[in-house]
């Protein structure tokens, strides 16, 4: 069973004592695939030795919400520029969103987020969005702007109807630890309703700890259990569900199975 990590952020301190290993680790829990996403200009040239160095990571450029600053207007020409010479293993711009959580101005946010949506068009490349408490000004942005050419939503904790919204301009859903908590009922419910051809499976490594490992560093090799939590969701078998979030993942980011 070939199991796909669409969004781990693999690269940060915590993993790169003896990464060999960790990334072993993974490997021995089926994991074959990778998507780094990008938090800012700090990772972007990380991104691509890694990339480099492993065939089986793949990476995303873009500029999150959260570590946004003014300095961060200033390094949009700079991250144009790295999609446009991008290599195959750039399979999209991310990751970038809006957040009402976070103390970053969202008048910033979205300048940054607009850009970057427009960025992704310009090489036709999907998204890997973040978005918290924005769903609606975050879809009227992507409506706004025609963009065509899907993505991830990443991190989904909301409603079915939020869901399918993305869902109708082209993303697939990123399904995370989140749904191995009970008391996630909103979104486990929603799961159950949507369509699981548009669902792909995503750790967050090293944050959104799946129930039972609070506390714990979170990793690529827990996919499984994700992957076990949404196949007892939809009642159907952990193969079936493997096969088709596998090619649903190749296929948000184009990569040839």
């Amino acid at each position: 069973m070939r199991l796909f990590d669409t969004h781990c952020h693999f690269d940060f301190d915590i993993f790169q004592d003896d990464f060999d290993s960790q990334l072993k680790s993974a490997h021995e829990q089926g994991v074959s695939r990778f998507v780094i996403p990008s938090i800012g200009s700090s990772n972007w040239a990380k991104m691509h030795q890694m990339a480099t160095d492993h065939t089986d990571i793949y990476y995303a450029l873009g500029m999150h919400p959260y570590f946004l600053d003014q300095q961060s207007i200033d390094e949009l020409p700079t991250l144009k520029e790295l999609l446009n010479q991008r290599g195959n293993q750039c399979v999209a711009v991310g990751e970038c969103g809006l957040d009402s959580m976070v103390e970053v101005d969202m008048t910033l946010q979205e300048k940054v987020f607009i850009e970057q949506v427009r960025f992704a068009t310009s090489c036709q490349l999907p998204l890997i969005l973040h978005c918290r408490k924005t769903h609606n000004r975050m879809l009227q942005i992507l409506k706004q702007e025609k963009f065509q050419y899907g993505g991830i939503l990443h991190g989904f904790s909301g409603s079915y109807q939020q869901a399918m919204q993305f869902i109708e301009l082209g993303f697939f859903i990123g399904v995370g630890g989140v749904i191995t908590y009970p008391r996630a009922n909103k979104t486990r419910q929603a799961i159950v309703r949507l369509p699981i051809e548009k669902l792909v499976l995503e750790t967050d490594s090293p944050d959104m700890p799946l129930n039972g490992y609070q506390g714990k560093p979170n990793h690529p090799k827990m996919i499984g259990e994700i992957l076990s939590s949404l196949a007892s969701l939809k009642g159907m078998s952990k193969q079936t569900i493997a096969e088709i979030v596998w090619k649903n993942s190749n296929s948000a980011f184009g990569i040839c199975e």
